[in-house]
Order: structure tokens, then sequence, then C-alpha cells
């Protein structure tokens, strides 16, 4: 059975009386080369652990679970249970929980699947991403610190395009430090909207994040620098220094914030956006020795 064909989809639907949620970013991928591209980008092994976030009808647990030592399902709505139940039948090597990720002890999941036996290897995630929940999803895989080896999602487009660009450019922001402090972006695959059912509005790609092994910057603190980060964020087009002195997360004088800029071997007029990670991790230690 093809579960990435239209006419599968719809047989599905109507066998089980289903509709796409909306509200939960339902967007089926039906083109087979993108579901490989995301599968290969993972690149699973026998050994590995695969955990994909928000199956759907199961189009990528399918391709996965044939490469991975073990795939853990995790998705949120309740009617697409039965449906998973029927379509991976023949994998005895998958699991599906029915839970919000946002919520999922992952940590707990892949101590439980390691002690079983279940693999061996590394752990990577994989997923067709809902497009309006993509970076709480990234950013709480990096800050619980779960220990996985890569990301390979379908995001938008252009949330793809902020989470891999650098300094000077129209879409660097607080998600391109965080991401590229966590991980090594690459985008993989440009996709169209003709390739999903229903189509979005908007264009996708499948970007992959490998974990970096060591942080790239020394930071003395990590919270502490990524408020700084947003601070510099808040205020398109705002000098560094009025970021962070109207940032309600820091209470910086005027006098620290303008020596800390100094000392970092910048003017003090220059604009967040300016900055690179490493600039940032210099900033954030240099404060810290003056709070």
């Amino acid at each position: 059975m093809k579960l990435y064909a239209p006419s599968t989809i719809e047989a599905i639907k109507e066998k089980h009386r289903f509709q796409l949620s909306k509200s939960l970013g339902q967007n089926f991928i039906t083109d087979k080369h993108v579901i490989e591209r995301i599968v290969e980008g993972a690149d699973p092994s026998e050994k590995d652990l695969v955990i994909e976030i928000g199956p759907g009808i199961g189009v990528l647990t399918a391709e996965a679970a044939q490469q991975a030592a073990k795939v853990i399902a995790i998705e949120i709505d309740s009617k697409l249970i039965p449906i998973l139940g029927e379509t991976l039948a023949e994998y005895d090597n998958v699991e599906v929980i029915n839970q919000d990720i946002l919520k999922t002890d992952l940590n707990g999941i892949i101590d439980e699947q390691r002690q079983l036996g279940n693999f061996t290897g590394d752990v990577k995630i994989i997923g067709n991403l809902p497009y309006y929940i993509t970076t709480p999803i990234i950013m709480g895989l990096f800050e619980s610190h779960v220990p996985i080896d890569s990301i390979t999602v379908m995001v938008q487009k252009e949330v793809a395009d902020r989470m891999q660009v650098g300094p000077g450019t129209k879409d660097y922001g607080a998600l391109s430090l965080a991401v590229q402090y966590y991980a090594a972006p690459e985008i993989v695959a440009i996709v169209p909207p003709n390739c999903f059912m229903p189509r979005p509005k908007v264009g996708s790609a499948v970007i992959r994040l490998t974990r970096h092994k060591e942080p790239p910057v020394q930071v003395a603190d990590e919270k502490l620098m990524f408020r700084i980060i947003r601070a510099s964020f808040n205020q398109r087009r705002k000098t560094l220094a009025n970021g962070l002195k109207n940032s309600g997360e820091l209470t910086l004088s005027k006098e620290v914030i303008e020596e800390s800029i100094t000392e970092l071997g910048v003017p003090v007029t220059i604009r967040g956006e300016a900055l690179s990670l490493a600039q940032f991790a210099e900033l954030s230690n240099i404060i810290l020795k003056k709070m």
C-alpha cells in the first residue's frame, strides 16, 4: 500500500471518518521522493533509535522502520492511533505513543529503550512538523538536553532559512543563534506546496540539524547569553545598547551595557544583528563579570 498516494489517504479518511485537522497543522506528504529525502537526511542505521514527531498516517514511519533498529512515533491526535495501528501493522519495531511532544519525557523514553536493548546506536529525530509550533519543538529538544545525534525535519522554508543564516542578513535572529549554538544546520531539500495534502500556502524545506559534540563557543552562563540574544532582537533596527536597556529580562545599567559593548571591541551604536554567536558569547561573559 502506497501510504503517500492521495487515493490511499482519501480511502483511509473515508474508512475511518477522519478529517485533517487545520488546528494541528496536518499536511500529509504525497511525494515518495520527499519521504526518502527526510529519511536519507537522518541516515538511520540498523543500530539507531528514530523518534518521529507527528507520524500522521505513518508514511515516514514505515520508511524509517525499514532502516532503524526501533522507531518511536509520537502522535498528539488520538483519532490517528487506530489508523497507525493498521498502516504500521507489519512493522514489529514500531511503537506509537499518543502524546503531545512538548509534554513528552524523551529522556525517559530513550533510557528505557536502551535498557530494553532495542537500540545500541544513536538517537535521530525525524518529522513533518506542524509549522505553528516548529520553534518550540526544536528548542525544547535542545534545551532539555535530549541525547540526540540529529534532527531532520520538514519545516516552513522561511524558518529553515532563518536557522542557517549568519550576521548581517535580514533573516538572522535569535532562532539562528540558538540553533547554531546547539547544531550545524543544513537544508537538504526544498519542497513545493504540491507535495502535500492539503497544500500549504507556503513553501517548505527539509532541514538537518546535526548536534554539536561540544558547543562552538565557550560561555560561562548559557541562560544569560540567550537572554542577551533575545533582548538584542526584540526591537529590530534598534541599537544593541537600547535593546539590552529596554529588556524586561535584564536589569543592567546604561553604564554597564555601554562599558561591556566597548570592551567587546565594537561601536556602542552597533545593532544586535551585526554580532556573531562568538561575539554574543564573549559579551555575555563580559556582562556576567560585572553583575
